[in-house]
């Protein structure tokens, strides 16, 4: 099984077909644009402006529409894929960085931003992958960045001055989420003045065609693009944890967060959610130490990473302890169904009732990874009826004894196999059995 684990770590496609349909960025963007554009037209009660609220209209439908398709290819693409655990983590690392449609101004943001930013660095170093993350426009308007500027700037002291104090200054969403989520963790020992620190290196950080307030003036260059406007750029030097970054406008931002991804409490931090993700909601101390080791031994080369976690002894353990999420259960029984997709958008549909709407994350944090946020008597209730639905479709057809023998080998129970064989008379109720049982819910 490790060499298995390991060879789907060489064959990983980092840029399936299937998903290559999304809409870019800029096209995305210039959506935004147009709707922007519509909004200011849309003020008023005559014929143009109920022309215009009917152009918002279309532009929001068929942006959900596209979040909609691309959300089911990469649902259809989890449950076909030859190389699974490296699926898993790119959706790791997803939620890891997470962003969420809910306060996204155009829902097919999250798609490009999973597609282009994350799914291409899963198999590279951490910094890499980290700068791809925040740096790409969709964190940059998930966390308001594009509404942070300097209020030293050129354009902070403009703006303020003929506005007054405060019209235009820092926000400081990103850098908070920077260091407490995505790096160092919380309790770490970074201080509020170094968020406050980082927030002003990241100033002049923005999007082109999404920047917000009166910061939007000041964006130049093609709608949708990641760009730097020294104008909005608070200058000076920077502290951060100690140590001081001379004031080179965009590298100054980029030089923290390089130290800040090989920082020994990002380590620990990644280690633990790794740990966590794959051994249990309550890992040994020592499994996290040896993630811990690779990450700083490697300098952050995931995969070497990635080789521990395969040969840590605690993953491998008899028992399934660790409770599968909505998502890691549906993919789990759409495969077990041998692949055959419900038709339509009915699979997204199905995470929204299971609790994790797809790209829909309450929080910056992302999704829980315990299991007491997904066993409430409601919510495995549901699981049940979607077992139900799904054993009386493509499940109907399946020998239940052999898909259980299977899918859960070792793991399988008597008394599962038992009530799954003495159900061979109704159609379907032995692979229900299947997917609700303990086992199966758990991996």
């Amino acid at each position: 099984m490790r060499s298995y684990l390991h060879d789907q770590l060489r064959r990983f496609d980092h840029s399936p077909t299937a998903l290559d349909g999304s809409p870019s960025i800029s096209e995305i963007a210039a959506d935004y644009v147009r709707m922007t554009g519509l909004r200011a037209a849309a003020r008023g009660d005559g014929a143009d402006s109920q022309a215009a609220r009917s152009g918002m209209r279309a532009i929001r439908r068929d942006n959900q529409e596209q979040a909609r398709i691309s959300g089911a290819a990469r649902l259809a693409h989890a449950v076909a894929t030859s190389t699974p655990f490296a699926e898993r983590l790119v959706h790791f690392w997803s939620n890891h960085f997470a962003v969420s449609v809910n306060k996204l101004p155009l829902a097919s943001m999250a798609a490009d931003y999973e597609f282009r930013a994350i799914r291409p660095h899963v198999m590279g170093n951490f910094a890499q992958l980290l700068r791809s993350a925040v740096g790409h426009p969709t964190m940059l308007v998930f966390l308001d960045q594009v509404r942070s500027a300097g209020p030293g700037s050129e354009a902070g002291l403009r703006v303020n001055r003929r506005r007054g104090a405060g019209a235009l200054g820092l926000n400081e969403n990103l850098a908070r989420e920077l260091m407490e989520l995505h790096t160092l963790g919380v309790r770490t020992g970074y201080t509020q003045e170094d968020v406050t620190e980082l927030a002003r290196a990241l100033t002049g950080w923005t999007v082109a065609g999404f920047a917000r307030g009166r910061a939007a003036r000041f964006a130049e260059g093609s709608p949708g693009e990641t760009t730097f406007v020294p104008a909005l750029h608070e200058p000076g030097v920077r502290t951060v944890m100690g140590r001081r970054y001379q004031d080179h406008g965009a590298e100054q931002a980029q030089a923290i967060i390089a130290d800040l991804a090989g920082h020994p409490a990002t380590a620990r931090h990644i280690a633990t959610k790794l740990a966590k993700h794959f051994i249990s909601d309550d890992p040994p101390a020592s499994a996290i130490a040896r993630l811990e080791r690779a990450f700083l031994g490697s300098g952050g080369h995931l995969p070497t990473v990635y080789a521990a976690l395969v040969a840590e002894p605690e993953v491998w353990a008899a028992e399934r302890t660790k409770f599968r999420n909505p998502w890691d259960w549906l993919v789990a029984s759409l495969r077990a169904a041998g692949g055959e997709m419900l038709g339509g958008h009915a699979p997204l549909r199905l995470l929204g009732m299971l609790g994790q709407p797809l790209w829909r994350p309450g929080h910056p944090a992302g999704w829980s990874d315990s299991a007491e946020d997904w066993t409430s008597p409601g919510a495995l209730l549901t699981r049940v009826e979607i077992a139900n639905r799904l054993a009386s479709g493509p499940g109907g057809r399946i020998d239940a004894v052999s898909r259980a023998r299977e899918v859960l080998g070792d793991a399988l129970r008597p008394a599962t196999l038992d009530a799954i064989e003495a159900s061979r008379s109704a159609r379907g109720v032995g692979f229900a059995l299947l997917l609700a049982s303990p086992e199966f819910l758990r991996r």
